[in-house]
């Protein structure tokens, strides 16, 4: 770990913000007393489908005016479901899956359209972007977001390159969080619930001038466990998070220059996730166990935790009435400590404690250009430097008592990109918008792995007494480049219907496997040494790229009572990437690899379908409404080429292997009914989600694949005249259904088909590791919210 890397990362990034303050704040006299349009617009009311306001193409329009397939969900529509992370909006979201990842509460695994990433080690870069007010999170530690001081969050569906930071090639999860009012404000929410439930979020803001506002929010997000480690006597999948975010604004609300700096930290204390065994221990013959929320695994060191900071700074200046230049520029860094322990078992058998550390750098410039004309364009350039650094031990039941391999992989990404992107406005009804990106990513590792005696590599408090030469001792850096366009035309017959079809292209660089073991390269020289070359192809991987072809449509009918989206996509991917790990030979032992692979081609097709409806005003009582909230997905997701060694020889298995994480079906309806109650308002909702069979990997695996399940949630809410307090009681998983979104496995299983081989064999270990994680159970909770 280079800390004297770090300290300058964390000096330049304090720099860069106050350069980027000077810049902005130095914006020409002529614009600070121009007329210019707001360079903040206040927050629109809440509205019914199209007319909701999204910020997806960098800009504010309705959302049916948008050509891109986007799902929004608003602050208020969030509080009323009662959502708690990030990860809830895949219920209503078509062909999306986001779930945490294994064994922590914080890491992500996110999908879009069959396009994503489940590794969390370094140099795995993400398929599907997350940004914290238009900030990119290089890394999946820490972005299982808490939902709180949300203004909004906005799916987009497909590649984003040419109007986001960071390439983004299956889509992109925007999560807004709120600008501060005029006036002092103070809301208070709390919340207890089943398994010991309880959560406080206060959030507070004072304006210090008529210009300057200061503010923000401290969250403390507490749940007991589900189950039980039988071994350990610790809670499993229980929560302890502490979390803040401070902001400082300057101008906005009609001045020319709005200037947003915030800092935000979470501590995340919770236990690390046992995993539920499926099959009893092969060598200790332990059962399997009743409640899949219990595990029994023995590895406690190091303790479980995630912390995560970082500071950002959001500036707008408009220049003159139709030019805007706006700088974000932000610093975050993140460290985690995970004991997995794969057999879930108490003794040592497939035990991996781990460190995961990561910093990112990242300067952004967009300069848009509206003249409330026919044209609209942006150009922008984006920067990220970022490092990625993992350590952890193999720690395996051997014949060579207390054998650890142990791998650290400093993984360093240096990036930048200049997109642009415009709108032309050919006619009042037919519009074409088109724009390019040229990405220029360098990935440079150094990944060490060596065996160790004596319980353990030293960085896990092992003796550390080195057993052999080091399997790999690589150090290099790769360089990828490439141009990825965008078009699309969209022609509304009327300013409340919106056709539109077009092409994307999105890339995500290549990169080096943090696990590989280099002399397992294939080589030429008759000793059987590999040369560094042939290490450096070993361990190297090749960018993906995918093109997207999309036609939909968007409407608003009837008054606004109704909004309709349509959208149907088909996408060719090429060099898929497949990371993973198994069970491997290493100088005669027994240990575990990477297996990470360019697999080939996969085409994707789908069809998307949202709407939002007024079904009935009035109808019980004056002042009611009836409402009907709907989304449905599907999608046909499969490779067409994947090349596989079997016997040594390549072999095309793509008909043996699934798209992961990606179910056929995806759907979900929200039945809602608002009635004025006195003063105030009361609101109820139940939502029907459904998922149709999943499977966790490439790999078919009959004991970790998810069969088709459906969640029912459901909620009654009293607003209080003026929003001032409200009362919400609301249910999750209200049948209590049992389903599977993630696992383990170190079985042996047939290289062509992936069939698991009979009987049931450990490829590591001698307990045999088919191990699953599980969404949450039923869960009951009374929110009260106080704001004055």
């Amino acid at each position: 770990m280079n800390k004297a890397r770090f300290r300058v990362r964390e000096a330049s990034a304090l720099a860069l913000l106050a350069g980027m303050g000077a810049l902005v704040l130095s914006a020409p006299a002529a614009a600070q007393e121009a007329e210019a349009a707001p360079a903040q617009a206040e927050t629109p009311p809440e509205a019914t489908g199209g007319a909701i306001i999204v910020t997806a193409r960098r800009r504010e329009e309705r959302l049916v005016d948008v050509p891109i397939a986007v799902t929004s969900f608003s602050g208020e529509q969030l509080a009323k479901t009662g959502a708690l992370d990030v990860t809830e909006i895949a219920q209503s979201a078509p062909n999306v899956t986001l779930e945490p990842s294994r064994g922590t509460n914080s890491t992500l695994s996110a999908f879009i359209r069959g396009i994503g990433q489940q590794d969390p080690v370094s140099g795995f870069e993400q398929g599907v972007g997350i940004y914290l007010d238009d900030v990119y999170l290089n890394r999946p530690q820490a972005a299982v977001l808490d939902i709180y001081d949300v203004e909004r969050i906005e799916v987009l569906r497909g590649p984003q390159g040419t109007l986001y930071g960071r390439n983004t090639i299956g889509g992109a999860v925007k999560y807004v969080t709120r600008n501060m009012p005029l006036d002092p404000s103070i809301k208070v929410r709390g919340t207890l619930g089943t398994y010991d439930q309880a959560d406080v979020v206060v959030t507070a803001s004072t304006p210090l001038t008529d210009l300057i506002r200061v503010g923000g929010s401290f969250a403390r997000l507490s749940r007991g466990g589900f189950g039980d480690n039988l071994t350990t006597g610790e809670e499993n999948y229980n929560k302890d998070i502490w979390a803040g975010r401070a902001s400082l604004e300057i101008g906005g609300y009609g001045e020319p220059v709005l200037i947003k700096i915030s800092g935000d930290y979470t501590k995340d204390n919770s236990n690390a996730r046992g995993g539920h065994r499926l099959i009893p221990g092969f060598a200790s013959g332990a059962p399997v166990l009743d409640d899949v929320y219990d595990t029994r695994g023995g590895l406690m060191d190091p303790a479980q935790y995630v912390e995560a900071y970082g500071l950002s700074m959001n500036a707008t200046a408009d220049l003159s009435d139709s030019l805007t230049l706006k700088s974000i520029s932000a610093w975050r860094k993140d460290s985690s400590a995970s004991p997995i322990d794969f057999d879930a078992l108490p003794a040592v058998d497939l035990d991996v404690p781990a460190y995961y550390r990561n910093e990112q750098l990242s300067q952004e410039f967009q300069l848009q250009y509206d003249d409330g004309g026919a044209l609209q364009a942006l150009v922008g350039f984006y920067y990220l430097t970022a490092t990625a650094d993992t350590q952890f031990d193999v720690r395996l039941f051997t014949a060579f008592d207390g054998l650890t391999a142990f791998t650290q992989a400093d993984v360093d990404t240096d990036t930048w990109a200049a997109f642009a992107d415009f709108t032309l406005d050919i006619t009042d009804q037919l519009s074409l918008s088109g724009g390019g990106r040229y990405t220029w990513d360098k990935r440079s590792a150094s990944i060490l792995r060596q065996n160790y005696l004596g319980g353990g590599s030293p960085v896990f408090g092992g003796a550390g007494i080195p057993f052999g030469e080091a399997s790999t001792n690589f150090s290099g850096s790769a360089t990828f480049k490439k141009f990825t366009p965008r078009i699309s035309l969209s022609f509304k017959p009327t300013p409340d219907h919106n056709i539109y079809g077009g092409f994307s292209q999105g890339f995500k660089g290549g990169g080096f496997d943090p696990r590989g073991v280099g002399v397992n390269a294939p080589t030429s020289n008759p000793r059987g040494i590999p040369s560094d070359g042939e290490i450096a192809d070993y361990l190297s991987f090749d960018p993906e790229t995918v093109n997207s072809y999309e036609i939909g449509y968007k409407g608003n009918l009837f008054g606004g009572d109704l909004y309709v989206a349509l959208a149907a996509f088909h996408m060719d991917y090429s060099d898929v990437q497949i990371p993973g790990s198994a069970g491997c030979t290493v100088d005669g032992i027994p240990t575990f690899c990477g297996v990470i692979t360019n697999a080939g081609k996969a085409k994707i097709d789908g069809i998307e379908l949202e709407t939002n409806a007024t079904l009935a005003r009035d109808f019980i009582g004056m002042g009611d409404r009836l409402t009907f909230a709907g989304s449905l997905g599907w999608i046909d997701a499969r490779y067409t080429e994947y090349e596989g060694l079997i016997g040594g020889e390549p072999t095309d298995v793509s008909d043996y292997r699934k798209i992961q994480n990606t179910p056929e079906w995806t759907g979900s309806g929200t039945l809602g009914y608002e009635t004025p109650v006195g003063d105030g308002d009361l609101s109820f909702s139940s939502t029907l989600s459904f998922r149709s069979k999943t499977y966790q990997f490439e790999v078919p695996n009959p004991y970790l694949d998810q069969g088709s399940y459906a969640l029912l949630d459901a909620s009654i809410v009293y607003t209080a005249p003026g929003g001032n307090w409200s009362l919400g009681v609301h249910g999750k998983n209200l049948t209590d259904k049992r389903y599977q979104t993630s696992g383990y496995t170190f079985m042996a299983a047939n290289p062509l088909t992936g069939e698991l081989v009979s009987p049931l064999t450990p490829t590591l270990g001698t307990e045999g590791t088919l191990t699953a994680f599980y969404g949450n159970p039923r869960q009951v909770f009374v929110t009260a919210s106080l704001e004055f």
